[in-house]
């Protein structure tokens, strides 16, 4: 199986789960781990019910989400890596990560490694929008 990444992508389209999924296998692979991010309908920060999410990417976030991919692909795992930019409603996919590898460890372990990289080190914001009219920004600096 050859460990690479063959998509890391900044998008205002919806993703395609299955897409990212067919771009993973390989006949050496054993075990794919999927993480899905959606929008969700309550945020501790929020004051009242959100209705949508504005994510803002930085002109960097292209290439920095490549190289969190590689990293955490290193000789374990192919990977397929998307964050959506836009604004999205309730329910709507935000991040799609899938890491295939021979065994499900190295799966695990390099799809939770990525997902935590784009939370900590991925440059994309998010302006929470709230019933009501209320919006802030969320996760600054976190």
């Amino acid at each position: 199986m050859s460990t690479t990444v063959v998509i890391a992508a900044i998008s205002a389209d919806p993703i395609d789960v299955s897409a990212h999924i067919e771009a993973v296998r390989d006949p050496a692979v054993g075990a794919l781990n999927t993480f899905i991010g959606t929008v969700r309908d309550h945020d501790p920060e929020a004051a009242g019910e959100v209705v949508t999410l504005e994510y803002t990417a930085h002109p960097d976030a292209q290439r920095i989400i490549g190289e969190l991919a590689a990293r955490a692909a290193g000789d374990r795992a192919r990977i397929a890596v998307t964050h959506r930019v836009g604004r999205l409603a309730v329910g709507d996919v935000a991040v799609v990560v899938v890491a295939a590898s021979a065994h499900r460890a190295e799966a695990f372990d390099a799809s939770r490694e990525l997902i935590e990289a784009i939370k900590t080190d991925l440059p994309v914001w998010k302006k929470q929008h709230q019933s009501g009219g209320a919006a802030a920004w969320v996760g600054i600096g976190s």
